[in-house]
């Protein structure tokens, strides 16, 4: 109690850190319920518990406060990639994880996926952020996979790995638009499995088939040309009914 009968009143300041923490947690909840145009900013205030005008203490604008979530999204989804990928061996399990790892993330997280696809990543400025250089971390990750897999001598190396990257991802954000889109679902698991086996049966090396015996290619070239004989009379090899 104070000299004059009152109780003062005690208030609990919050660090810079978890302000910031705490913003950015409603953010992000309120971008995946109402997206980036129909999200106030006065919602992100009254679910971080703090005034609407102080965002702009820690975030220029939307559009900045935007960007921090995808940028703090990505960091946690590169965590622990490779702490996950050094339990794995072999070139296809490896190359396995990573691709189902961004289709699950697309399946779990489809409203942080489109807040990406249609309002970072088409932006002037994309290549200046810190989500632009994180991706790059991320796509590189799967790039290793493979130059690792030509170093061992299991895949070829003259597909540029550019083309590769651009097969995989661009693969996946192909198959997955209409989920994106509300529109569909997808098995991860099976999805990776499909888009492994078409990625690697374009990239193993090529064992040189073995030369034709000349008795065979004697054959091969009498059949062809009983067969075009039969196309010129019409006769189909088949017995009279």
């Amino acid at each position: 109690m104070s000299g004059n009968g009152t109780q003062k009143r005690q208030v609990t300041r919050l660090s810079r850190e978890r302000r910031v923490f705490d913003i950015m947690a409603a953010a992000r909840a309120v971008f995946r319920e109402k997206g980036y145009e129909d999200a106030p900013l006065s919602d992100i205030a009254e679910r971080a518990n703090v005034v609407e005008g102080s965002i702009y203490r820690y975030f220029e604008n939307k559009r900045d406060l935007l960007v921090k979530v995808i940028e703090d999204w990505y960091e946690g989804m590169l965590a622990d990639y490779g702490q996950q990928l050094s339990g794995i061996s072999g070139t296809r399990n490896r190359l396995r994880y990573m691709i189902w790892r961004h289709m699950n993330t697309i399946h779990e997280e489809p409203a942080l996926c489109n807040l990406m696809f249609q309002h970072i990543r088409p932006s002037r400025d994309y290549s200046q952020t810190a989500v632009f250089q994180l991706n790059r971390e991320y796509t590189r990750q799967t790039l290793e996979i493979i130059r690792s897999g030509i170093e061992a001598g299991e895949l070829r190396n003259d597909v540029p790995l550019r083309l590769v990257r651009d097969m995989i991802y661009g693969c996946i954000e192909h198959h997955t638009w209409t989920y994106l889109r509300g529109e569909g679902n997808f098995d991860p698991d099976a999805s990776a499995d499909a888009i492994v086996d078409l990625v690697l049966s374009g990239l193993q090396v090529r064992v040189p088939a073995e030369p034709v015996r000349p008795d065979i290619a004697e054959r091969l070239e009498k059949a062809v040309a009983r067969l075009e004989e039969m196309a010129l009379s019409g006769d189909t090899g088949a017995p009279a009914p």
